[in-house]
């Protein structure tokens, strides 16, 4: 029997204390793994929906072709699992900034860990994606000029709200200019967003991609016994 609270891991990172949380959910008696910043609460596997439909909706957007990926923001690697359930994807990298992380899958400590670090197709890059973008470094060590069919975002809470200051300039034409760079032709931008659709980052995203929509994901709420909503913003370049 598990206790009702474990902390699993804790560690002191560039961007605060980062811990991994067990605990058992008392409305759903379910057991319930989450990462606080500090007295933050970033995610939980309580809530997953959004996640899983990022890479969903992403790769939906792509042809019946072999898809390389990359997805920015490992977390409890919902998003990237998602990825993989998809027979096209020939290669998956997943860029996660904090260490401690990436030690939690490859250590087992999340129950569905196995899968992602057992697949073949999947490579653990550890590094700050925003950096690597605005550098110019790119996402794979071996090949800085890579292509990529589809970059899916997972690391803010949504343009407006970022983790880190350094993050914002991403969410400008000009870091978006810079993504679409790293992606082939016809190739797909995919953001998490915790917010509503916000219109001003809609029209940003249209001036620096061919198409840019976005979709409200809506999942049953077991704490307040109603509905939720993340968005999933969807750009993609011209082919």
């Amino acid at each position: 029997m598990h206790p009702r609270l474990a902390e699993l891991d804790w560690a002191a990172t560039r961007i605060g204390e980062i811990s991994l949380r067990r605990r058992l959910e008392p409305i759903t008696r379910t057991e319930v793994y989450e990462v606080k910043l500090g007295d933050e609460y970033l995610m939980s596997s309580l809530f997953t929906v959004a996640e899983e439909e990022l890479a969903r909706i992403t790769l939906a957007a792509l042809p019946n072709t072999p898809l390389d990926v990359v997805v920015g923001g490992l977390g409890l690697g919902y998003t990237a699992r998602s990825a993989l359930t998809d027979d096209r994807v020939r290669s998956l990298i997943v860029v996660e900034a904090l260490a401690p992380v990436i030690d939690w899958h490859r250590r087992e400590l999340l129950p569905q860990a196995r899968a992602l670090t057992t697949d073949p197709r999947t490579t653990l890059l550890e590094g700050d994606f925003f950096a690597l973008l605005r550098d110019g470094t790119g996402f794979d060590p071996a090949a800085p000029d890579r292509r990529f069919d589809a970059i899916l975002v997972d690391i803010d809470h949504s343009p407006i709200n970022v983790l880190d200051p350094t993050h914002a300039d991403l969410y400008t034409a000009g870091g978006l200019r810079r993504l679409g760079g790293f992606l082939q032709p016809g190739g797909a931008f995919g953001l998490w967003s915790d917010d509503a659709p916000d219109e001003a980052f809609l029209a940003v995203l249209r001036q620096c991609f061919a198409t840019a929509t976005a979709h409200v994901v809506t999942f049953a709420n077991p704490l307040t016994g109603g509905n939720s909503a993340s968005t999933v913003y969807l750009a993609t370049v011209a082919c």
